[in-house]
C-alpha cells in the first residue's frame, strides 16, 4: 500500500489541540492524489470525488507530528474508481481514520463522466492485479 507522511502542522489543530476533522479530509487528499499521479503517470486524469465515507477512530494532536496515509486501489469502472485510505500516527502506529473513497473521471468540461482513456485504463488494472 503506498504510503505519504505529512506532518501535522499547526494551523491543522481546532481551539481543543487536536487535528480538526476536515483536515483529515486535506491529508487523504493529498495521499490520493500523489497515488493517482503515481498510477496515471503524466496522462491528465481529471477526476472529481463521487463518494467519500470516513469513520473517525481516533484524534490526533500536535503530538503525533506525522501521519501515514495509505492507499490502495480496490476497484475500477468505465469512469470510476474506488480507494481504500488509511490515516496513521507515526508516533505509535494508531490508526486516526479510515476511508473509502470513489472518484469518477470527467470529460473535459468536468460536466459529466467519461470513460477511461485506454492507458490509464491499462494503468489502473496493472495496479490493481499487482497488489
Amino acid at each position: 500500500m503506498p504510503i505519504k507522511r505529512i506532518e501535522i502542522r499547526w494551523r491543522d489543530l481546532d481551539g481543543f489541540g487536536h487535528v480538526n476533522n476536515s483536515t483529515y479530509l486535506t491529508y487523504l487528499e493529498e495521499a490520493r492524489d500523489q497515488h493517482l499521479t503515481d498510477v496515471l503517470g503524466d496522462a491528465v486524469h481529471r477526476t472529481v470525488i463521487r463518494r467519500i465515507e470516513i469513520d473517525f477512530v481516533s484524534g490526533l494532536t500536535q503530538e503525533d507530528d506525522y501521519v501515514d496515509v495509505d492507499v490502495r486501489l480496490t476497484g475500477v469502472g468505465t469512469s470510476s474508481v474506488t480507494l481504500e485510505e488509511r490515516i496513521v500516527s507515526v508516533i505509535d502506529g494508531r490508526v486516526a481514520a479510515t476511508a473509502t473513497t470513489v472518484m469518477v473521471h470527467t470529460d473535459g468540461s468536468r460536466t459529466a463522466s467519461a470513460p477511461w482513456p485506454h492507458a490509464s485504463r491499462d494503468a489502473i488494472d496493472a495496479t490493481l492485479a499487482g497488489q
